[in-house]
């Protein structure tokens, strides 16, 4: 059976997308909003040939409290679900799968800016896929594993 590769970005602007074994989308989603949505989404194929790369994140400058709290809630039933479905996981920081593809931020680069440059490297790479902005990063986080897989 051939390896499906999944790539989470998390948060509630997060999305997953699923590669098959040539790097074609075989589907891309917003981030489910229930623990129980993210477990059935996560069953959407057989879990065994899943290989998951996820962006390991930590803080958010500038982010209160109650919001570190809800983005660390929802980070931990994601890690929970991938765990319940048995599907093998990578983590990967921004910072590396952002410098695999030279999609870094420049200096002086606002962030609204830098997401966009991410969403149209995603739109190129991807052209048949209506790329959006909470799907781009995880486009391009699946995009690393699939090429990260030998």
């Amino acid at each position: 059976m051939n390896k499906i590769y999944l790539g989470i970005d998390p948060g509630d602007n997060g999305g997953l997308v699923w590669l098959d074994a040539d790097g074609t989308i075989l589907e891309c989603q917003k981030m489910p909003s229930t623990p129980e949505d993210v477990l059935t989404a996560l069953g959407s194929y057989d879990c065994e040939n899943v290989v998951c790369f996820m962006e390991k994140v930590g803080g958010i400058p500038g982010q209160g409290a109650a919001a570190s709290f809800t983005f660390g809630k929802g980070y931990g039933e994601l890690t929970m679900a991938l765990l319940a479905r048995g599907i093998s996981t990578t983590l990967v920081t921004p910072q590396k799968w952002q410098k695999h593809f030279n999609l870094s931020g420049k200096k002086g680069e606002s962030k609204t800016s830098h997401k966009n440059r991410i969403k149209a490297w995603a739109q190129q790479r991807f052209p048949q896929q209506k790329v959006t902005l909470w799907a781009a990063d995880a486009l391009a986080i699946a995009s690393y594993g699939f090429e990260m897989r030998k």
